[in-house]
């Protein structure tokens, strides 16, 4: 397979997620990922343990995310190092920082000089907060651009505290966005021959992932979101959407006409329904009597009914379980990154296929400046 952004040079002054998932998506989709890290002790994210497991005293994390780069050392701090990275500029079609706002103009390697050095750059900048002046020299970091994105008060019971999604979420969609929007300046840049800026942030992201509620919220009188109070899963949606307790397991149940599931389960006051608006209004109370009917066979026994009638539901599966099904087989989601030592670390592949066919890794991430003296010789620096 020729892989699509095969011959284009990534230049990767991130660290930590967001930046360098897009990166990671560029080098998945056949870029080549120069990373700039600090002599020593490299990228801050070699560090980031998302828990006590590592592999033979090696950062599973940073490996997920920075796979089949490459790692040159500089320090920022050394005129004769930045001369270098401006040189290596010259010769890049991509760069890619998030820093906090001012780093990179104390060094000259800001969007203005850069696009001086080569204007046919594009250059790439995640933040915390964007244009957000009140907020721009805050930490930029997930948790808190949760906290400033109202999103917490969208999972969770009624009642409950304000609940964090328990993933990196801003990270990664950030991540996301800035790689979306680096391959549409890239498609510019060959009609035009010029580059550009793109510029996303961590609450920017978190802000668009919640269009669609946001877009009710402004348009219905401002009302706040009311969370369910009994098995939440959704602010928005009526019963019986949300996740229920089988006899020997989990069960979620999607959007669904109630007097139909009412003849399936045989709860005869979901039959006697016939305004679709008390699925909203009798919400925690429907949703009472749909968990007390699902306890009291299997999921199994369940599926074999609502899916017979083509109820939108499905069991709900734990790792291990998933992991074992025969659909991760047929995905091929898995794949194994090794390097010649014998280390190797299991991780997902990048979920886009090209062409009918893969976009698979091959190399863990390299040591702290693994390839500076053969970048040096190739880009004569």
């Amino acid at each position: 397979m020729i892989k699509p952004l095969q011959n284009l040079l990534v230049i990767d002054f991130s660290q930590f997620l967001s930046g360098s998932l897009a990166t990671l998506r560029l080098a998945d989709m056949g870029a080549r990922v120069i990373k700039i890290e600090r002599p020593g002790a490299g990228d801050l994210g070699r560090s980031l343990y998302l828990s006590d497991v590592d592999v033979h005293g090696e950062n599973t994390l940073f490996h997920a995310i920075n796979r089949d780069k490459e790692s040159y050392a500089a320090d920022l701090k050394n005129p004769q190092d930045l001369d270098r990275l401006r040189k290596l500029l010259r010769q890049a079609d991509v760069m890619v920082q998030n820093f906090r706002p001012g780093v990179m103009e104390r060094l000259h390697l800001d969007y203005q000089h850069a696009i001086e050095i080569n204007p046919r750059l594009v250059y790439a900048v995640v933040t915390g907060y964007g244009n957000a002046e009140i907020w721009r020299d805050r930490p930029g970091q997930d948790l808190l651009a949760q906290a400033r994105s109202g999103i917490m008060w969208l999972s969770g019971n009624e009642g409950d505290p304000p609940t964090p999604m328990a993933l990196a979420i801003a990270d990664m969609l950030a991540g996301h966005n800035l790689c979306e929007g680096i391959l549409a300046c890239l498609v510019r840049r060959g009609v035009t021959g010029r580059g550009g800026l793109v510029e996303t942030s961590l609450l920017e992201s978190l802000l668009d992932f919640q269009f669609e509620v946001l877009t009710t919220h402004l348009n219905d009188g401002y009302r706040p979101p009311r969370r369910s109070a009994f098995r939440n899963a959704h602010a928005y949606l009526a019963a019986p959407y949300g996740v229920y307790d089988t006899a020997n397991g989990h069960l979620a149940l999607a959007m669904t006409h109630l007097p139909t599931l009412g003849s399936l389960l045989g709860i005869q006051e979901l039959k006697d329904i016939t305004d679709s608006a008390e699925g909203f209004r009798r919400r925690d109370d429907i949703k009472r009597l749909v968990a007390i009917r699902l306890r009291e066979h299997t999921t199994e026994h369940w599926l074999e009914i609502l899916n017979a009638a083509d109820i939108w539901c499905a069991e709900v599966l734990d790792w291990p379980k998933l992991l074992a099904s025969e659909a991760i087989r047929q995905l091929q989601m898995i794949q194994t990154l090794s390097r010649g030592n014998g280390v190797e670390v299991l991780t997902t592949r990048c979920p886009v296929r090209m062409d009918g066919g893969l976009l698979i890794g091959s190399r863990l991430a390299p040591k702290v400046g693994e390839h500076t003296a053969a970048i040096q010789q190739e880009f004569r620096l």
